[in-house]
């Protein structure tokens, strides 16, 4: 019963973490479609692997992430905006990482959509990601 219990819980928990993510990505451009998700070595700590998609002409809009982002341009490319570090164009085949709290930013301002995989190495049961002024 309590594996049943704990069956429940951990959906429900992902179609709100889904959720979120959804009403985050309607507002600003982006969409993050979670792949995977799973524990690992660092107690309180999981990885999700998401597919982030920022579409032509749109920007992620300011935010911030539980625990770091490890990112890989599948396809495109933006500008790049870390707050205490000047704007970077990141495009297909590159990679960037970005510390736990970080306010950050990107800018899709080609005709194009930009494709991404991030994974984020985030604190248990805090939203994926949380806007920024």
């Amino acid at each position: 019963m309590k594996l049943q219990k704990r069956s429940v819980a951990l959906v429900l928990g992902a179609v709100l973490a889904v959720s979120a993510g959804a009403l985050f990505a309607q507002a600003s451009g982006l969409t993050r479609t979670l792949v995977g998700k799973a524990d690992v070595s660092v107690p309180g700590r999981e990885a999700v692997v998401a597919r982030v998609d920022v579409a032509p002409g749109a920007k992620a809009g300011r935010h911030t992430h539980p625990g770091d982002e490890i990112s890989y341009v599948l396809e495109g490319e933006a500008t790049l905006l870390i707050d205490g570090q000047p704007p970077r164009q990141v495009k297909a085949g590159e990679s960037f990482v970005i510390p736990a709290g970080v306010v950050h930013d990107a800018h899709n301002t080609t005709n194009a959509p930009i494709k991404l995989v991030g994974v984020y190495v985030v604190e248990k049961g805090k939203p994926l990601a949380s806007p920024a002024p």
